[in-house]
């Protein structure tokens, strides 16, 4: 479509609730959107100055919009919801399909069978679900099993058919697991009130089931039926026992779903709790790609309804984060105190720890996706222009003023690339000087790569505070480098980092990525110095005492390190053992020199 016929119908839109769907040059779907007000939110694709390119990329794709309009926000959420995942536009965020998810069945029959499937058959059968783990639905049923006298076969129990005597009790009878309703040995009514007792549980209801096998114990106990009491004291502690794992925090915090979001540059987690009489019944994370940038609140409002959709919530009540905009149907809270936040909490937590296990996963099975992710993360952390996909670091090493030296270590795409590793000698300062050596090496390091027009990093990381990062920037002043590299200095003590030209460090998250990755630099590039500058000062110490034997050399000398390793093996070693490295006139004049005194 032309242009002209594109501003039209963006003059046309209505200012009422609704869906948008972008279409490209060959008419194919690209993206659906809702909004609370059509005209204000279509027209703000083409007036604003999007950050995204993505972004900026769609609307230029976009060739003519289609709306429909609904009657409020929460009409525009469900409708957004079920186009994306009829037409899956390229530029709208990824959403799971649901058929694979396990159910708990209570079928529609005379004495209903329970059973798990993951078909929901409309045949007036009870589904509870459907549940995220096939593990959960087994724990369920294997309590119900415990507790409850349920039938296993698929006989067709009418009472006709069981006034004809037509089935037999089977094995299941005779191991206690079934009362034989096939046989009529259990009437209806008590099979239907284990029916209604096990709805209650799969609901998250516990105290009728306690309530009613209390009353039970306490019945056998006073007419003497000690065996049987046993037996309902045994029911009793497993299902308080599966009580206690479950219960949460305050059994009056009832029928609420609880949601949290976690993301990064690419995607969002969002965890959803389903409470019911305080205890969790259902737990599930869901993770959604990002196409344009979506901020968190438009991530966790799809997120919801999707959620709520998949698992056929009715709740009333929505615990948060933050406000979200879901229609006036459902109360939303945030919590800020008490039981209510602790959930809260807790969901964040659960949306924390599938993140890190996606990550675990990824970097195993996707290591691109993984480096791309911890490169976007530090580019956003530390506030680059660019991903910082080669680092060098600094570090100098001055041990009581002896044998100054510097370390540069490099990491590519957040690992170590030691074969890039250099060491350096100061040449130019005279004394323990910092400052000076810093702004020596640096200046060394990059003249260097100049002048062999080496590929410059992305990031320099200067260890130490605003005196090093002041030195090193003077060399890059010098080599008319500032401000086409990034560098930043990190203060050993307290993990602050400084940007050039600001006096307030900026603070990392302890646990965050981008800190380890740092910290890692920080460690290597001290342990490498250190290694350098012990090497050097066992080197100097060991000339000095050696150098000193008249007719002793230096091939001499690096041949016997060889072999002895250190300078104390070799005034210890025998005249024998050195003759078998070295000549003997030379081994004669060594082994004189270190026992010149034992006459």
């Amino acid at each position: 479509m032309s242009e002209t016929t594109l501003d039209l119908q963006l003059k046309t839109l209505p200012n009422a609730p609704g869906v948008y769907q972008y279409f490209d040059a060959d008419g194919t779907i690209i993206y659906v959107g809702k909004a609370k007000n059509l005209k204000k939110r279509v027209s703000s694709y083409f007036t604003k100055t999007h950050d995204s390119g993505k972004t900026r990329v769609l609307v230029r794709k976009i060739a003519s919009i289609k709306h429909i309009v609904v009657a409020t926000e929460t009409d525009a959420l469900l409708l957004e919801n079920n186009l994306i995942k009829k037409h899956k536009p390229r530029y709208n965020v990824l959403l799971k399909d649901d058929k694979s998810y396990p159910w708990i069945c209570i079928k529609n029959e005379r004495f209903p069978r329970i059973f798990s499937t993951r078909r929901v058959i409309k045949d007036g059968s009870q589904y509870f679900g459907p549940y995220t783990s096939m593990k959960t639905v087994s724990t369920l049923l294997d309590l119900i099993k415990g507790l409850y006298q349920l039938r296993t076969c698929n006989y067709d129990l009418v009472s006709e058919k069981i006034a004809a005597d037509k089935y037999k009790v089977c094995l299941e009878y005779h191991l206690g697991n079934c009362l034989g309703p096939c046989e009529g040995l259990e009437s209806e009514a008590h099979y239907q009130e284990n029916i209604v007792a096990i709805k209650e549980i799969l609901k998250g209801n516990f105290k009728d089931s306690i309530g009613v096998f209390r009353e039970q114990m306490q019945v056998f106990a006073q007419n003497m039926q000690f065996e049987e009491a046993q037996k309902i004291k045994e029911k009793l502690e497993v299902l308080e026992n599966y009580q206690a794992k479950s219960t949460i925090i305050n059994p009056r915090i009832s029928n609420v779903d609880v949601f949290s979001i976690v993301s990064d540059d690419s995607y969002g987690y969002i965890n959803f709790l389903q409470i019911s009489y305080g205890s969790i019944i259902r737990s599930h994370t869901l993770e959604i790609k990002k196409k344009l940038d979506e901020s968190d609140k438009a991530l966790l409002e799809l997120a919801i309804i999707e959620i709520r959709q998949r698992f056929n919530s009715n709740s009333k009540e929505i615990y948060v984060p933050f406000n979200v905009n879901i229609g006036n149907e459902v109360k939303v809270t945030v919590p800020q105190l008490g039981d209510k936040k602790h959930i809260l909490d807790l969901s964040i937590r659960n949306a924390k720890y599938y993140r890190m296990e996606r990550f675990k996963q990824v970097k195993i099975t996707d290591p691109d996706r993984h480096v791309k992710r911890i490169m976007a993360q530090m580019k956003t952390d530390l506030r680059l222009s660019v991903e910082p996909r080669h680092i060098e670091c600094f570090d100098n090493s001055n041990i009581q003023g002896t044998n100054p030296v510097a370390a540069c270590v490099v990491f590519r795409n957040g690992k170590p690339s030691k074969k890039e590793y250099r060491n350096f000698n100061i040449k130019t300062v005279e004394g323990p000087d910092d400052f000076a050596s810093m702004e020596e090496v640096v200046y060394r390091r990059y003249k260097r790569l100049l002048e062999e027009n080496e590929p410059l990093p992305q990031l320099i990381i200067i260890d130490g505070g605003k005196g090093q990062l002041s030195s090193a920037l003077k060399s890059l002043e010098a080599l008319d480098l500032r401000g086409k590299i990034a560098i930043i200095g990190i203060a050993k003590r307290l993990e602050e980092l400084f940007y050039p030209g600001d006096s307030v460090p900026l603070y990392l998250d302890k646990k965050s990525e981008t800190l380890k990755i740092i910290q890692q630099l920080r460690n290597e590039a001290h342990r490498f110095g250190i290694e350098h500058h012990r090497n050097k000062r066992s080197k100097a110490a060991l000339n000095t005492e050696m150098e000193t034997i008249p007719g002793i050399g230096e091939k001499t000398i690096v041949d016997l390190l060889k072999v002895f390793k250190s300078a104390k093996r070799v005034a210890n070693a025998k005249l024998d053992e050195l003759e078998a490295v070295i000549s003997v006139s030379r081994a004669e004049k060594i082994y004189n020199y270190y026992h010149k005194n034992e006459e």
